[in-house]
């Protein structure tokens, strides 16, 4: 009985490998179709870094969370089957996916430059443009989550730049976020720091709201610089080719 229970779990737990491999291999697949086949396999690895950073941040707090799970041109989560506790371990978990990931956008473009390769250094500013669009301050986007520590409101300022986006380039990935956020913009809107819920979830000591604050702006600022730079690297390849 105890081996067959084994086997069980042994192919449950194969099966949740299967999945995050199975729509990994789906992701590549797809981008290959219109970025080709080396920069999707970048792309995706980045993606995964990215997800692994919450997968790790979540085990770290005792959260049980499941393999990343892949959808083509939408993106990449974790599922966390058990919720934080409270807005300090939610922005730990939060900030675990853009600080690896751009942990792993440097390792690219730190091989991109001792290589001199266009590939890897187009594959690392994917990964540094994704992590800066991950750091929108509106939940679902792990930005939200980092700010939640400040309080539901400050994902009012999410909103603009969000439809800014919009506005600067039009995408159905775009309108997606926002029917994602919207519930969470709603819950900002009418928030009462005073209800016991929320009292509960959202205390948080003045230092950890500084710190979280501070390394949500620090990370800000290294992932434009760095979009920005690479972006500027690019352009300067692309003309001299």
């Amino acid at each position: 009985m105890l081996k067959l229970l084994a086997l069980v779990f042994g192919a449950l737990k194969l099966g949740k490998v299967m999945t995050t491999g199975g729509t990994m291999l789906l992701s590549v697949l797809m981008y290959s179709f219109i970025f080709g086949w080396r920069y999707a396999v970048g792309f995706v690895v980045l993606m995964f870094v990215h997800e692994m950073g919450h997968y790790v941040a979540a085990r770290q707090r005792g959260l049980k969370v499941g393999l990343p799970t892949f959808i083509p041109f939408v993106g990449a989560w974790v599922e966390l089957k058990d919720l934080p506790h409270n807005a300090e371990v939610e922005a730990y978990v939060g900030l675990g996916g853009p600080l690896v990931g751009t942990l792993g956008a440097f390792a690219c473009y730190y091989a991109a430059r001792q290589l001199d390769s266009s590939l890897l250094l187009a594959i690392s500013y994917s990964g540094f443009f994704l992590n800066l669009f991950n750091m929108i301050p509106v939940s679902p986007f792990d930005g939200g989550r980092i700010t939640a520590v400040l309080g539901p409101r400050v994902w009012l300022l999410g909103v603009p730049i969000l439809v800014g986006m919009f506005l600067w380039h039009p995408s159905p990935m775009y309108i997606l976020m926002a029917l994602l956020a919207a519930p969470q913009v709603m819950k900002a809107i009418h928030y009462d720091k005073n209800a016991p819920e929320n009292r509960a979830y959202y205390e948080v000591g003045a230092e950890q709201r500084v710190t979280y604050t501070a390394y949500y702006l620090i990370l800000l600022v290294v992932l434009a610089a760095m979009t920005y730079s690479v972006h500027e690297m690019l352009g300067a390849a692309g003309r001299t080719t």
